[in-house]
């Protein structure tokens, strides 16, 4: 099993996160704590509306908590987001129509402004990596989900950030593609040494795929329970079927239920 690191990459304490004006307001977040390891593979499960996403946007710079503190590597979230150590996969890839998959994984290259041949270079490392090197000349609409969130995939890595923040980019997938990309990410995520956190209502997805599973209750959003997931590296689809497997699912599952209870 590919070690996570001893350092920790993302430190967040006691963050809490309101929305609304004063008498209208809601609770998405409250009070949580949380370090991630350099290199880690943690996932952020738990029902609709319980602060995933926000907790993930928190982390990215994209929003600021009303209360607590995280840090990147030592930096705050906005020094990490200037510095570019993020990469963002969301649920839809949001692809440019008339840029085919070459064009759509170089744009944050161009916008570097990387010299050309460093730029075509890494691009073409970024689509092998993805197993899309044959559809280079294709258009979004040409490909299938499942290949669209590959390009998606492709582009975030393409500027070379430590940390990959994946906002449930398989939910909209059928089972079969779904699962096939799961595969595939932890072949990128072995390959590429990412810090990956990874946001997701599927028990059994978080628990194929992570090193830690970090369970939030229902809104607001608390730190309910941590699941170290022990199931050996490499993991071949087979873990599924596997007493292990199983039993860790129905361990988060209860967590679930002892919460809601």
């Amino acid at each position: 099993m590919r070690s996570a690191g001893e350092a920790y990459e993302i430190v967040m304490k006691h963050v809490s996160m309101v929305y609304g004006a004063e008498g209208a307001e809601t609770a998405a977040l409250s009070d949580v704590s949380l370090n991630i390891g350099k290199g880690a593979f943690v996932s952020l499960l738990g029902p609709s509306g319980c602060g995933k996403t926000t907790l993930l946007r928190i982390i990215a710079d994209l929003i600021h908590p009303t209360a607590g503190t995280v840090t990147v590597g030592g930096e705050s979230p906005r020094e990490a987001r200037l510095g570019r150590r993020y990469g963002i996969v969301f649920q839809n890839p949001v692809l440019y129509d008339w840029r085919n998959v070459r064009r759509n994984i170089r744009l944050p290259l161009e916008i570097m402004r990387i010299d050309r041949e460093a730029r075509e270079s890494r691009v073409n490392d970024m689509m092998e990596l993805v197993g899309l090197t044959q559809f280079a000349e294709y258009y979004p609409t040409e490909l299938s989900g499942g290949m669209q969130q590959r390009v998606g995939i492709a582009r975030a890595l393409a500027p070379q950030p430590e940390i990959l923040l994946m906002d449930e980019p398989f939910s909209a997938l059928d089972e079969f593609t779904r699962e096939k990309l799961q595969a595939d990410l932890l072949d990128i995520w072995s390959k590429t040494g990412k810090t990956v956190i990874f946001v997701t209502h599927n028990i059994a997805e978080a628990v194929f795929l992570s090193d830690r599973v970090v369970v939030l209750s229902p809104r607001p959003g608390r730190l309910s329970a941590i699941a170290d997931v022990d199931l050996p590296r490499p993991r071949q689809p087979a873990v599924r079927d596997t007493p292990a497997f199983n039993a860790l699912v129905a361990k988060i599952r209860g967590s679930f239920e002892e919460v809601i209870a």
